[in-house]
């Protein structure tokens, strides 16, 4: 029970965080002092109390795209564990769930883009659906090549089952999973290369241009979906790239902790020495990180 609320707690509280870190981050290499880690609470909070603006010609499409949106990976938070400590729901399967749990936010958010009938909105959404056609063959290649080295398929399982054994025995797949999966979160997370979270320039946005016509509270939920959804991708990725125990429960959420903040860290160094890539580049580095994650699937079955 105490594990399951530390998750719940972490789940909730952490993931603007995250943001800061990252924004520091990138200001530290910039030469600057930055905003407060704490800025993005506070950015969100004003946003919840102001008000909220609906056109016309918007129908309940666009009002339940930011709620589906945060809902979805609430839920994924859900299934997926954190650290060493297993999930509060797991059941065999479940990974197939916490893939298209992503895939169903994305589609909300994507007809709450086009219901606007911006033509902007519509090219940012014509590029999101593109760059997730190409990022999701490289979870579901990981989550095959987790599957089989653990033997569960289960989320719970599968990360529980990645040790400093695994690598030892399967440490080029794991090295060629990372590698896809880190381009993976950067692009489901709308980062540098792939897009600019911080643009205003019509083209270029990806993300953002699609959030153009929202404001308020529903533009605070899409913005707090965004830091859940870094910060559930981001679990993910730490458990393949740092999977450490201590045998301590308070330590091990202590180590998970510390694991997330070195991440932001590391998002927004790669953010601060790379420029966003050309649109007709971005294809090419996510086929490169399906291509990565494939071989790591072909080196573990036997």
């Amino acid at each position: 029970m105490t594990n399951s609320f530390i998750h719940v707690f972490l789940a909730l509280c952490m993931p603007p965080l995250l943001l800061g870190v990252i924004g520091k981050t990138k200001a530290a290499f910039a030469g600057r002092v930055g905003a407060p880690f704490l800025q993005p609470y506070h950015d969100m909070l004003r946003l919840l109390r102001k008000g909220t603006v609906f056109s016309t010609t918007t129908t309940w499409v666009f009002r339940a795209g930011p709620v589906v949106g945060l809902a979805t990976t609430l839920v994924a938070a859900l299934l997926l564990p954190f650290g060493s400590h297993p999930s509060p729901i797991s059941f065999p399967g479940d990974m197939i769930l916490y893939a298209y749990l992503f895939a169903l936010g994305r589609f909300f958010t994507m007809i709450a883009a086009l219901d606007t009938g911006s033509s902007f909105e519509g090219m940012g959404t014509a590029r999101e659906a593109t760059y997730s056609c190409l990022a999701e063959p490289t979870l579901f290649f990981a989550l095959i090549t987790l599957s089989r080295l653990s033997g569960s398929y289960s989320l719970t399982g599968m990360l529980a089952g990645i040790n400093q054994r695994v690598w030892l025995n399967a440490g080029a797949a794991m090295l060629l999973l990372i590698g896809g999966m880190f381009i993976v979160l950067l692009v489901e997370n709308c980062r540098i290369p792939f897009d600019d979270p911080t643009t205003h320039l019509e083209l270029t946005m990806i993300h953002e241009v699609m959030v153009l016509d929202h404001s308020g509270p529903a533009f605070a939920l899409i913005q707090y979906g965004a830091a859940l959804k870094l910060f559930v991708l981001g679990a993910f990725f730490m458990h393949l790239a740092l999977p450490f125990t201590s045998g301590n429960p308070y330590a091990d959420w202590g180590i998970f902790i510390v694991s997330m903040l070195l991440l932001a860290v590391a998002v927004g160094v790669v953010e601060s020495v790379m420029a966003r890539l050309r649109l007709v580049r971005v294809p090419q580095l996510l086929v490169a990180a399906t291509i990565l994650a494939a071989f790591s699937t072909l080196l573990v079955i036997r």
